[in-house]
Formats: C-alpha cells, structure tokens, sequence
C-alpha cells in the first residue's frame, strides 16, 4: 500500500482517480488546489504525488519547485519529501510545451486516465522509493566506511607520533635514571668520607667551623640521599608512564599480534591515573582489581587498549556526574569505586567485567551503542560516542561481545567478552 496525495481540481478525474487507487488499497488524500499541498504534503510524506497539470486553478510548476525547494532544508520530513515519486496528469498537446520547460517531475500520465497505466505509475514510484532509501542507505555504508578508514588511520598515525615521542622521551630518562644509582652510591660514598674527616679533625679551623655552619652540614648531609631518592622515585615514575604510553599506543600496522589484557588495562589505568584523585565536590574514585591468570589472546593491542579507555574514561564521567547531583554532605559520604575483574571464560574465551557504582545510563545511550551509523554522525548526536567506538572495536574488529547492564541504584557494568584466536 502506497501513500498518495493527489493534488485535483476537477471533480471527474478526481473521482476516478481515487476510485482506481481505493481498489488496490493505496492511502489517497486530495487536494482540490496547490494552496494546501504543500503543508500536506510535509504532513503526509507521500510516497507519491499526483498533480493534474491541465487545471488552471493549479500552477503544477509552481509545486514542482516549492517541492523541490523544501527538499533542500535539512531535516528528516524533507528528506522524506524530496523522495516522492512526482506524476504529472496531462495531455499530448500540453507535454509537447512542458518538454521545453524542462519541469522537475519523475513521470507522466495522459489524460484520460487509463487504469493499468496509473496503476504501473505508482507501483514504480514505490520501487523507485524503496531504490532511492536502498541508496541512501548504500551512501551512508560508504561515508561510514570512509570515516572509518580516516578515523583508524588517524589513530594510527597518532599512536605512531605518541610512540616516537616517548621513545625520543625515555632516552634521556633512562640516562637519569641509571645515572642516579651511581649518583646515590657517590653521594653515600662521600657522606661516610665526610664522617670519618669529622671524626679525625677534632679540632677544625675556623674557616671550616664557619662553612659548616652557613651551610648547615647536617642537615644538608641529611636531606641529600631523601633527594637522590625522590629523583629515582621521579624518573622511574617518568619512565613507567613511558613504557605505558609505548605499549598502549603499540602500531597495529604489522596486523594481529599477541597481547597481555592484563598488561593493557594497567597500562590504561596508569595513563588515566591523573583523573582518580579526589576534586571539588567529590572523594577519590577507588579502583578495585581482580585479575585472573589469563592467556595472551591475538588482537589489535592499540584498538583494544582504546577500547578500554573508552569504557574507563565513560566510567569516570558517569561518576563525576553523580556527584555533582548530590548534596555537599552526600557528596562527602559518597565513596566512589570502579572496579575491573577477568577471568577465563572457556578454552576459547576470556571476559573482562568493568563497572561503577554510579547512576544507570539511560536506555536510549545503551542502544546507540550498536548503532552502525552513529560514529558518522556529528558529536553532539550522542554521549556514547566513545561506547560506540568501542563497539566496533570489540564486536565488529575482533568478533566478540560487549554487553552493557545498567540498574537504577546498583550502577553500570560492561561485561567484554574476547576470543583467544582471531581465527
């Protein structure tokens, strides 16, 4: 059945018309001037539109650019509008004029009306409807697909720059680094020299009584080694975010290559690290951790480890936007948590649980997730961008599962199921 507005001034064909259409159980509403189809058409989103271009009270022409014009602004009912199927009515002296008119409608029907030529006209313009929304639909898998190669190359380059930029890093870090074990032996080394000239020179110049007190030797002798310690402590803590950052960012380029998951969501924790202490309006956000002994499985590291920050990142946010919902003395008693469990699943699977205690995400965010198109469409479309991202990642790129439970009262949790085998 097919929607169809027939925009008729003459009573005869009016009638005829409708009675043919009626019979095969299309939709037909009627307009007896061009006045009102415009309106009804935005309303009616036609799959076809009959106009009857031998009626002065109808200027055909004037619809066909008003259609064509509204089809232009950009929202859903005009592009449902600029898709109907335009039949003009119209006679063999009349068309003869109109060809040179070069008129935006898709077919033609003379006047009089015969049945099996209106009715093969309007079962094409429900094919041709359908082509057309098989065509967008084609379109938008090819934009989709478009934005995908630019978005995983994009990443790809950016892990490559990150992972060059902490290799030119972690040169120099590691020359401090294992230049301060010998500093600290040095530094041990001279304190006890010192110690023993102390106990030797019983009886210093004053020269050297009034250098040890300007300086304040002991206290100096006293803070040096807590300063050697804390630059280790430093520069390991550097060198760490360095090993991170070169393992979460790890090129994809060379294709599936073994991966430690455990390896890949502390290293994720350490980049998001600087997000968990506690801010205005709330206490730290608390990790819980619960590995299981789990077997490297075949993926892509970086797009898996990006998937993780999604979900870690998504987590936080969900956490931080509880907070600022409470009061400042609910705030205060709330104790934020996120917490990470795996576990093998069976010889062929592992899963990986991440959860928060904050508030449910609403159903609509839970089924974009899954939307195929949702990564082509501007930002402010949704606020689970970065959950969809990780949908294609997990599901599409490594076929395996991403589920998301959300309950009122008892938080979010995304079960991640993997297999150990891209094969």
């Amino acid at each position: 059945m097919a929607k169809i507005l027939a925009i008729i001034a003459d009573t005869v064909t009016f009638q005829v018309v409708q009675e043919l259409l009626d019979q095969e159980g299309h939709q037909v509403r009627v307009v007896p001037d061009d006045k009102e189809s415009l309106e009804l058409a935005r309303e009616l989103s036609p799959d076809a539109i009959i106009c009857d271009g031998t009626s002065p009270q109808i200027n055909f022409l004037e619809v066909c650019r008003l259609l064509k014009a509204d089809s232009l602004r950009d929202s859903f009912a005009s592009r449902e509008l600029a898709a109907a199927y335009f039949i003009l009515l119209t006679t063999p002296e009349q068309f003869d004029e109109i060809q040179e008119l070069d008129a935006p409608f898709d077919d033609f029907l003379f006047k009089p009306i015969v049945k099996q030529e209106l009715l093969a006209r309007v079962r094409a313009s429900k094919r041709g409807r359908e082509l057309r929304a098989q065509l967008d639909l084609v379109q938008q898998e090819l934009q989709l697909s478009r934005d995908r190669m630019l978005q995983t190359e994009k990443m790809s380059s950016l892990g490559e720059l990150v992972s060059g930029i902490a290799h030119e890093i972690n040169n120099p870090i590691t020359f401090i680094y294992s230049n301060l074990n010998h500093v600290q032996s040095y530094a041990t080394d001279l304190i006890e020299l010192l110690r023993l000239y102390q106990k030797e020179l019983v009886n210093p110049g004053a020269e050297i009584l009034q250098k040890q007190q300007d300086m304040d030797v002991e206290f100096v002798l006293d803070d040096l080694l807590k300063i050697v310690i804390s630059m280790r402590n430093g520069s390991d803590r550097i060198r760490q975010i360095i090993l991170s950052l070169q393992d979460f960012s790890r090129s994809d380029r060379s294709g599936w290559q073994l991966f430690d998951v455990s390896d890949g969501l502390e290293n994720t924790l350490l980049l998001l690290q600087h997000r968990l202490p506690a801010r205005e309006g709330r206490r730290d956000i608390k990790v819980m951790k619960e590995f299981g002994n789990l077997p490297q499985i075949e993926c892509y590291a970086g797009r898996l480890n990006q998937a993780f920050l999604n979900i870690i990142n998504h987590e936080i946010d969900t956490l931080e936007d509880l907070t600022q919902e409470f009061e400042e003395s609910e705030s205060v008693k709330f104790k934020p948590v996120i917490w990470i469990s795996t576990q093998v699943v069976d010889e062929r699977r592992i899963s990986i649980e991440i959860g928060d205690n904050g508030m449910a995400i609403s159903e609509d965010i839970t089924a974009q997730i899954s939307d195929p198109f949702l990564i082509a469409k501007p930002v402010e479309y949704s606020l689970a961008l970065g959950l969809a991202v990780s949908y294609r990642i997990i599901v599409e790129q490594h076929k395996g599962e991403l589920t998301c439970f959300s309950e009122p009262g008892k938080g979010t949790r995304f079960r991640i199921e993997l297999p150990l085998r891209h094969s």
